[in-house]
């Protein structure tokens, strides 16, 4: 048997490194969900071997297409004179394919900000800076089952997820959309029942549509690992509803804000 340490853990810090990237092809997932697939010479070597890593995406200003990208020194990152510090996100790597040399991000393109903004007008040949990821955490594949749930800035790390389950592992999923439109299909190994949860009107942010679900869930026997995210005030209960209400062992939690109601750029991934 492994311990708790063995079967949830942290690595980093990584080196830091930026890499400027340029925009390969622009999928459309679903309405509000893009896909921005990148490619370039500095890709080489990227490094993310966790499922909900994230990276740091520098947006270049409006009307240009150059990002400014700080150089790395020993004692943090420096601007050269003149510059002006770039507005940055984080954001999980959605596929990273070495062979090909491409790496996925999805975008929400709802609501407002420099995320947004970028993402909704990205064309081929546009240009990224991406850092990071800075670390990973690392989650055993031996659990009896996985629980994960999110909202629709939980669902490139849900997919990617589910992507790297071994056959035949147990997940019971939950995602929280707007309606019927968003909904994805996730490709698995894994025995997965994916439920689709529609707001149905409610503005993303303050429904509790997750919540209602994960404690309607009739638990299954075995110890489970539970990945949660989301905009953090709806995240937050869940937490406390697995820990306090359903002794959940702590270490074997992850909830994640990854945004906050009223900022822009939901999709804005604060790991």
């Amino acid at each position: 048997m492994t311990t708790t340490t063995e079967r949830v853990y942290r690595r980093g810090p990584f080196p830091v490194k930026f890499r400027l990237l340029e925009v390969k092809r622009v999928t459309r997932v679903t309405p509000q969900m893009v896909r921005i697939t990148l490619a370039g010479e500095d890709l080489e070597g990227f490094y993310s071997p966790g499922a909900d890593d994230h990276v740091k995406l520098l947006f270049p200003e409006e009307g240009k297409r150059m990002p400014v990208i700080p150089t790395v020194t020993p004692t943090g990152l420096v601007l050269k004179e003149g510059e002006r510090k770039p507005d940055a996100r984080d954001y999980t790597p959605r596929r990273y394919d070495a062979a090909a040399g491409e790496l996925d991000i999805d975008f929400v393109v709802h609501g407002t900000g420099p995320a947004t903004t970028w993402a909704s007008k990205a064309q081929v040949g546009d240009l990224l800076a991406v850092g990071g990821p800075r670390g990973s955490t690392f989650v055993a594949q031996d659990f009896s089952w996985y629980l994960l749930a999110g909202d629709q800035s939980a669902l490139p790390a849900i997919g990617r997820i589910l992507e790297e389950l071994p056959e035949g592992t147990r997940a019971i999923v939950f995602c929280e959309v707007p309606d019927a439109s968003e909904e994805q299909h996730f490709t698995t190994r894994a025995n997965a029942t994916v439920t689709w949860l529609h707001r149905n009107g409610v503005e993303a942010g303050h429904s509790d549509v997750l919540q209602q679900a994960i404690r309607g869930l009739e638990f299954p026997a075995g110890d489970y690992f539970a990945w949660v995210a989301g905009e953090a005030h709806t995240v937050r209960p869940i937490k406390d509803h697995l820990i306090n209400e359903r002794g959940a062992n702590k270490s074997w939690v992850r909830v994640t804000g990854y945004w906050k109601r009223g900022t822009s750029d939901h999709h804005d991934a604060k790991g």
